[in-house]
C-alpha cells in the first residue's frame, strides 16, 4: 500500500506567478502565462516578453528551473508540464510553480499524475466561485499525491513514456489524416470552380434572383422580448455559421409582433451572412425570419440550384470574406454583390454538380466523425493508463496494449 501525503509535504516550494501583469517590452526574457502549458509541454510560442531587470525582480525567490513543474491553475486549470529547457522566463499568477523534493518524488510520476483525471476532478471541485475558473494555490498545496517508493515512481514513468509515445505517434496520424478528410471535399470544390467547362455564363447573384434582399428587423431595441416566444422561426447569423449547408435548427422565434417588423422568407431561401460571421451560408428547410444581418436569395429552380450556388459561395467565401476586412467590425453589403461575378453552367450542369459534392461532402464528414471518435479515444487509453498507474495497476507490459 502507498503512502499518500499532501503536495506540500513533498515539494520544497508552491508558489504562483506574479498577478500584477508586468509592462511588457518587444524583446527581452519570456513571459509564460497558463495557455503556454498545454498537452504535458511547456509551449515556447504565443507568450510575450518582460525586461531582464524586471524577470530578476519577479525571480528573486521562486526562479524556475529545469526539472520543476509548471501547472495551471487560471482558465484551463489542470495542466502540469516539467521545464526541460535552460533559459530565463517570469511566469504570470495563472501559472504555479511546483519546485518537487527530487529525494522523494520524481518530477515526472508527479507531472503525470498532476495530468491525470482524479486530479483534474479534484482541481475542478476546488475552483473557487468566482466564475473564472480560479484554482487557489492553497487547495494545490493540499492534494494528496501518492508516493510508492522512488523506484518504483521511475519504473511507472518509464511504462508512460513508452505508452505514450506510441499514443503521441497514432494521435499525430490521425490528426493527420483528419486534416487531409478535411481537405478532400475542399479540394473537388475548388478543382470544380477553377477548371470550369465550355458554356458557363457569368452573372451577378441580383441577376439571377426571382427575391434578392436584407432581412427586416425594425423594432429598437431588437432584443426587445416582446417580440420573442412565438410560432416564426428567427434565424441569427450563428445559425447560418453552424448550418452545415443545411440551416434545420433555430433558437429563437417571433410571435406576431415581431413578424409585424420582420419578414418571413420561404423554405429553399439560400442565406448569407454580411456582418460579424461573414459570408458563411446555409439553405433554409423550413419558412424563417432574420435580420438585416443577413441576405435572402431564392431563384428560379427551373433555371438555378440554390445547392449549386450555395456551393459556389463555399468556394468564394475566402475572397468574399477579405472584401468585408478593414472596418470596426468585418461586414460586406448588397452592394458586393452587384459586380460580384458568379459562373454558371446549364442547370442539368448545376445539378450533377452538386451530386458529386454532396456525395464527396457526406464521404469527407463520416471520415471526420471517424477520425475525432478515435482521436477520442486515444485521448481517453491515455486516462485510462494514468488510472492504472495511480492505482498501482500498472504493469511493464502495458505499453504493448497502448
Amino acid at each position: 500500500m502507498w503512502e499518500v501525503k499532501s503536495l506540500v509535504d513533498v515539494t520544497d516550494l508552491i508558489t504562483c506567478g506574479v498577478a500584477k501583469r508586468p509592462e511588457y517590452v518587444d524583446k527581452g526574457v519570456p513571459f509564460l502565462s497558463a495557455k503556454n502549458v498545454k498537452n504535458g509541454r511547456v509551449i515556447w510560442s504565443d507568450h510575450r516578453y518582460i525586461t531582464k531587470d524586471m524577470h530578476q525582480f519577479l525571480t528573486k525567490n521562486n526562479k524556475p528551473m529545469i526539472g520543476d513543474i509548471l501547472y495551471t491553475r487560471v482558465g484551463s486549470f489542470g495542466e502540469a508540464a516539467i521545464i526541460e529547457d535552460d533559459f530565463d522566463f517570469s511566469i504570470f499568477v495563472s501559472l504555479t510553480l511546483i519546485k518537487p523534493k527530487h529525494k522523494i518524488l520524481n518530477n515526472a510520476f508527479l507531472k503525470y499524475y498532476l495530468n491525470s483525471s482524479n486530479v483534474k476532478s479534484l482541481a475542478k471541485n476546488s475552483v473557487s466561485s468566482s466564475g473564472v475558473g480560479n484554482l487557489n494555490v492553497g487547495s494545490v498545496r493540499k492534494f494528496p499525491v501518492p508516493i510508492p517508493p522512488l523506484e518504483e515512481q521511475k519504473r511507472i514513468v518509464g511504462v508512460l513514456d513508452e505508452a505514450f509515445a506510441g499514443i503521441d505517434r497514432a494521435i499525430a496520424n490521425t490528426e493527420k489524416n483528419l486534416q487531409n478528410a478535411r481537405d478532400l471535399f475542399e479540394s473537388y470544390l475548388n478543382n470544380i470552380f477553377t477548371q470550369k467547362g465550355a458554356g458557363w455564363v457569368d452573372n451577378t447573384l441580383a441577376d439571377i434572383a426571382i427575391d434578392f434582399g436584407r432581412g427586416k428587423s425594425k423594432h429598437r431595441p431588437r432584443n426587445d422580448p416582446k417580440l420573442y416566444g412565438g410560432k416564426f422561426p428567427f434565424i441569427q447569423t450563428g445559425d447560418v455559421r453552424n448550418s452545415g449547408h443545411f440551416i434545420k435548427g433555430y433558437s429563437q422565434t417571433y410571435n406576431e409582433n415581431g413578424l409585424a417588423q420582420s419578414r418571413l422568407w420561404p423554405k429553399g431561401t439560400l442565406c448569407i451572412t454580411i456582418a460579424a460571421n461573414i459570408a458563411e451560408t446555409g439553405i433554409l428547410t423550413f419558412d424563417a425570419c432574420f435580420p438585416d444581418s443577413i441576405i435572402g436569395l431564392v431563384v428560379d429552380e427551373k433555371k438555378y440550384s440554390i445547392d449549386f450556388i450555395e456551393y459556389c459561395l463555399q468556394y468564394t467565401k475566402v475572397r468574399l470574406q477579405a472584401a468585408g476586412k478593414g472596418s470596426a467590425q468585418d461586414n460586406i453589403n448588397l452592394a458586393t454583390f452587384k459586380n460580384w461575378m458568379f459562373s454558371f453552367p446549364n442547370i442539368d450542369e448545376q445539378i450533377k454538380i452538386v451530386e458529386v459534392l454532396n456525395r464527396i461532402d457526406e464521404q469527407s464528414k463520416m471520415l471526420v466523425k471517424t477520425y475525432n471518435k478515435k482521436l477520442t479515444a486515444l485521448k481517453e487509453l491515455k486516462q485510462s493508463l494514468l488510472q492504472k498507474a495511480f492505482a498501482g495497476e500498472l504493469t511493464s507490459d502495458m505499453q504493448e496494449a497502448a
